[in-house]
């Protein structure tokens, strides 16, 4: 007897909220029409082993999970080399289709293993579930990734109680968000609580980023509050800056790190916003000012929370277009549920690099209107306030924030 038609799913990266829902309208969109669907348990780091472990759905497990927070599919960021492509899986399971759910990396493997495939005769299409919180695909329209504002929406509701904080006890406080190297969630967090001040590496504009350049511009803002009666803050910093600094930058901050084998400060053991928190405290002490500032890192606490109705529902519409690209006979593309209800497929070809077939990535656009306006209305030092500012510095120019971000 012929095995039914499957359709395999995986997740990579790290968890959004969201992926259940995209994994549950998937299953039921395919199980209506008789198929056989499978998730594979650690994506790429066991689909090629000999007995990958997987979870069977059906539509009793899959509307369980519709709403839950996290990944029923445990998630890996293994990465597999072109020697470890094997046809096993597929063959064994008459995989017709491979979804994946995952960011720029997970798309550009999902293309290489059916590349893989089909130089083997072995016809499995593949379509990709665009997933980050990082927001930091090339979808049109600024469309969102799914879980994006799931994540905004919790950073926000954290991020306003940091602020009353801030607020209630005189204090600043120093908050870093996630964000690789694209500032879009600490912009969409920071804007929404209408913080003083929020730091991407985007506004750096290519120059050279240092954390002596981030320090001063937290000090302007510190500086344009104490200038106008104002005596707390917070200020939102986006960990993406780390990724635009030269390695010895962040190896002589100062901050005791680990270092990996090849030598290299190892980030993910230390809070980004007590690395700010420190040196900002340090330049405060340094102009002898009274001011206490606290750090609050955003991160983990943001990525496997329920999703909210827009993800709940933005999620539905994507495992639904998936069973409908396919249907269609789409493959090698990223599923987009535009505004205006449409579904089209955004080709990985199309926006993949033809030499590395990495997927560049988005940034937070500084040129656009909002950001420009947001941007305007924080609280920093400009060139008219120097006399003021000569009260509580010596060279206020210093602290000038066009001044810091134009500097090379």
């Amino acid at each position: 007897m012929k095995a039914k038609n499957t359709v395999a799913i995986l997740c990579s990266g790290g968890p959004a909220p969201g992926i259940n829902s995209v994994i549950s309208s998937i299953a039921k969109s395919f199980l209506k029409d008789n198929w056989r669907v499978i998730g594979v348990v650690d994506g790429t780091k066991t689909i090629f082993k000999a007995n990958p472990e997987v979870i069977e759905f059906d539509f009793t497990f899959a509307d369980y999970i519709y709403n839950r927070g996290g990944s029923v599919l445990r998630m890996s960021r293994y990465k597999p080399k072109d020697s470890e492509f094997n046809t096993r899986f597929f063959v064994k399971n008459n995989v017709q289709l491979l979804v994946t759910i995952g960011g720029d990396d997970t798309a550009a493997t999902a293309n290489r293993i059916t590349k893989f495939l089909k130089s083997k005769k072995i016809n499995v299409k593949n379509i990709h579930v665009p997933k980050t919180i990082d927001n930091d695909l090339p979808l049109p329209d600024r469309l969102p990734t799914f879980g994006f504002e799931t994540a905004k929406n919790e950073g926000t509701r954290i991020a306003q109680t940091v602020y009353e904080d801030a607020r209630s006890s005189g204090n600043w406080f120093v908050v870093s968000v996630m964000g690789r190297e694209a500032g879009h969630l600490a912009f969409g967090i920071g804007t929404a609580c209408h913080y003083p001040l929020v730091i991407i590496p985007e506004m750096f504009r290519g120059k050279k980023i240092t954390f002596r350049k981030i320090t001063d511009m937290m000090i302007s803002s510190i500086l344009i509050r104490k200038m106008i009666g104002v005596n707390h803050g917070a200020i939102m910093i986006s960990e993406g800056v780390f990724h635009f600094m030269e390695e010895s930058e962040i190896a002589n901050c100062g901050i005791n790190f680990t270092f990996d084998e090849h030598g290299h400060p190892e980030l993910g053991t230390v809070s980004k916003a007590h690395i700010f928190n420190v040196l900002l405290q340090k330049k405060i002490k340094e102009l002898g000012w009274n001011v206490k500032s606290r750090p609050v890192e955003l991160g983990y606490e943001i990525r496997s929370c329920h999703p909210t109705a827009y993800d709940l529902n933005y999620c539905t519409m994507l495992g639904m277009g998936v069973k409908k690209l396919f249907d269609e006979g789409h493959t090698g593309c990223i599923v987009v549920a535009k505004a205006n209800g449409e579904f089209i497929p955004l080709y990985l070809k199309d926006i993949a690099d033809p030499k590395t077939g990495e997927i560049k990535t988005r940034l937070v656009d500084v040129r656009a209107a909002d950001y420009r306006l947001a941007f305007s209305n924080m609280h920093y030092l400009k060139r008219a306030d120097y006399k003021k500012a000569s009260t509580f510095v010596k060279h206020p120019e210093d602290y000038d924030l066009e001044r810091i971000l134009e500097a090379d």
